[in-house]
């Protein structure tokens, strides 16, 4: 049967109708009529359509159980960061702000003890990070997680580098004590371009843009009865905070890493000395709390 462009998009989002799902159904209308409306603004060829299709089959073959290309392409189209952001609104104002997961966290992280080196702490500036976990109203959560991951002083992840590390270097999945508070070993990171031996990489290189990020670590804070919060920590000063290529920096974000010269506190610390540190507190939302939202 003969269709107008308007036609078939028509009859493609009626196709749709019966889906059980009220929520699925409502999302593939929308995405019919947003992906027709946006063929019909562009009109491509059939060649320049098979392009885009041979993009894409490319960067689902980059993806594996170490590598997420789609979230990558997600995180330089600005997708993952709006996402975050429109997430964002339906907890409360007072939670630890969010940022974007990244392409990083594709392995589990090893559970370690309060104090332990996620890296070795020779292999950089030495770093001792710590923090309270606290709710709302500023009590202290005791037995939350703190899923924490890395690059090292050269800016690369476990998980790029698996040639000379083990899975689970720069990593670490830490439960605070009774008052709520975590501390561990590490160095501070250095920024680092992302991946592009990829389609993602091609698309970069094709719109002069460059992959760079500024030096972070990431942060996901958990606990029972409480909202899970994806964030980062980003160094003071670091390169590449004005544009980040995955556009996740946020002000409230970037901490300062001051050095700290004292042989005695290092020792104790069981760091080379001087050594850097960190201070960073989470506040956890609850889905009880003013403005916070189950699926957030």
């Amino acid at each position: 049967m003969d269709t107008t462009p308007e036609q078939a998009t028509d009859a493609a989002a009626a196709s749709f109708a019966d889906t059980p799902d009220p929520r699925l159904r409502e999302t593939l209308v929308s995405l019919v009529r947003h992906l027709h409306d946006w063929v019909r603004e562009i009109n491509p060829s059939m060649a320049e359509w098979e392009i885009a299709i041979d993009y894409l089959t490319r960067v689902g073959h980059m993806c594996d159980d170490k590598r997420q290309e789609f979230m990558l392409l997600s995180d330089v189209l600005g997708v993952t960061n709006l996402v975050e952001q429109l997430e964002s609104r339906r907890t409360n104002s007072g939670a630890t702000p969010t940022t974007v997961v990244g392409p990083f966290h594709m392995v589990e992280s090893p559970a370690r003890a309060l104090g332990d080196q996620i890296l070795d702490v020779t292999q950089g500036d030495p770093c001792w990070i710590e923090g309270t976990i606290t709710d709302m109203q500023g009590r202290p959560i005791a037995g939350a997680t703190v899923d924490v991951w890395q690059a090292n002083d050269d800016g690369f992840y476990d998980v790029q580098i698996l040639d000379t590390v083990d899975v689970g270097v720069g990593r670490g999945l830490f439960t605070t004590d009774d008052d709520g508070r975590y501390w561990f070993r590490s160095v501070v990171p250095a920024p680092y371009p992302i991946p592009t031996d990829g389609p993602v990489g091609e698309l970069l290189n094709a719109t002069n843009r460059h992959p760079n990020r500024p030096a972070h670590i990431h942060f996901i804070g958990d606990a029972d009865g409480f909202l899970p919060i994806t964030t980062h920590v980003f160094v003071e000063g670091s390169p590449w905070l004005d544009s980040d290529a995955v556009f996740a920096v946020k002000d409230s974000l970037i901490f300062p890493f001051p050095w700290i010269d004292d042989p005695a506190e290092a020792a104790a610390k069981g760091l080379p000395n001087p050594f850097r540190s960190l201070r960073f507190d989470m506040v956890l939302p609850s889905p009880r709390d003013p403005g916070a939202a189950e699926d957030s």
